[in-house]
């Protein structure tokens, strides 16, 4: 099936109540493994996660995306013009089939969107060139978009976006990375169930639940606060 739905949440167990695992944005692909009542179990074909969808219409047609979403949050209008009505926003990495364009506006699904929100869906850059979008994003336990995001839902977009495999969890991000011998520019700091990046040798900006949002924080300062407060000390640098 195809997502053609801004976001979807990814529940652990088939109730709203249940913990937030992760999110579907607009062009995913997943498969749906059980149907209950109102609930869908389900696997995204990205990272092969599973979890409990709400019961949704959604389409099983031939979609072949030519684009993806590079900014934050994309504006999708009824028509090619920033006056039209607002259908709805794409988050940073959705996926869209271009069929047209129209001045400065791509066509996709009978919708239009900015030329200037999306690139070419094998465009390419440094992995992590654009993470400072997201700084401010507020944290959100199983997030992974402009609404919401966690510290390994933050490491996953961008390996996404740069058309690579990341893992969805901290565990396993941390098992499938490569080990390095030192912190540096565009390392991965992984604590216990937390995992930062590196801007710099004494900079690093993560989705810090602590703090609520995605926040640029000193290196060393933030090692010796996560073992202050937290009594976590860090696994690896990757």
């Amino acid at each position: 099936m195809i997502n053609k739905y801004s976001c979807i949440n990814i529940y652990k167990n088939k109730s709203k109540n249940s913990k937030l695992s992760s999110q579907i944005l607009y062009g995913e692909k997943f498969q749906i493994l059980k149907r209950y009542k109102n609930w869908y179990k389900i696997k995204t074909s990205y990272d092969k996660y599973t979890g409990f969808i709400k019961k949704k219409k959604f389409v099983g047609l031939i979609h072949k995306p030519t684009h993806k979403v590079s900014s934050l949050k994309a504006k999708v209008f009824l028509r090619p013009s920033k006056t039209s009505q607002v259908k709805m926003k794409l988050s940073f990495t959705s996926l869209i089939q271009v069929k047209s364009s129209n001045k400065g506006f791509f066509n996709f699904d009978n919708y239009w969107i900015q030329k200037s929100d999306v690139v070419p869906l094998n465009y390419k850059e440094k992995i992590f060139q654009r993470v400072n979008i997201f700084k401010n994003v507020k944290y959100k336990w199983g997030g992974k978009s402009f609404d919401g995001v966690d510290c390994s839902g933050l490491i996953q977009l961008f390996y996404k976006f740069n058309n690579l495999y990341c893992p969805r969890d901290t565990g396993p991000q941390f098992k499938y990375f490569k080990k390095l011998r030192s912190i540096k520019k565009d390392a991965i700091i992984f604590w216990k169930g937390h995992v930062a990046v590196c801007l710099s040798k004494k900079k690093l900006i993560h989705a810090y639940g602590p703090r609520k949002k995605v926040i640029i924080m000193d290196i060393k300062k933030t090692i010796n606060l996560i073992k202050r407060t937290a009594n976590l000390e860090v696994i690896g640098i990757k």
